[in-house]
C-alpha cells in the first residue's frame, strides 16, 4: 500500500478516534501529551520508522503532511464553540453553554 492511501486511512480511521467527541473535552497537559504519543505512534508505523531513527515529531509530521493532533483539537473546539453561540437559545448545546447554577442559599 503506497504511502499516501496509509495517510487517507490514518486521518479517516485513527485521527478521528483520538477527536471524539473532543468539542466538550477540557483539556489538560497530561491528556495533550497522550494524544501527542498516540499520534506519532500512528504516524511513526504508517511511515516505518522507530525511535531508533531518532527523527523528531516535527519532521515526522511534515514527512506525513499531518498537524499537530492538539492544535487540531483546539481549531475544533474554536469551530464548534462559535457554531454553538450562532444557536438558537432553545437549543440545549446552547443552554448548557449558557447555564449559571443558582446559589441555593438564598
Amino acid at each position: 500500500m503506497n504511502k499516501e492511501t496509509k495517510i487517507r486511512i490514518h486521518n479517516i480511521t485513527a485521527k478521528a478516534a483520538l477527536k471524539f467527541g473532543s468539542e466538550a473535552w477540557v483539556r489538560k497537559k497530561r491528556e495533550e501529551q497522550r494524544l501527542e504519543a498516540a499520534q506519532m505512534k500512528f504516524l511513526r508505523h504508517l511511515l516505518g520508522i522507530t525511535k531508533l531513527d531518532k527523527e523528531n515529531n516535527q519532521c515526522i509530521r511534515q514527512k506525513a503532511g499531518a498537524q499537530n493532533i492538539v492544535k487540531e483539537i483546539k481549531q475544533y473546539q474554536k469551530k464548534w464553540l462559535q457554531h454553538v453561540q450562532r444557536m438558537d437559545i432553545n437549543r440545549l448545546s446552547k443552554q448548557a453553554l449558557q447555564y449559571k447554577p443558582k446559589d441555593e442559599g438564598t
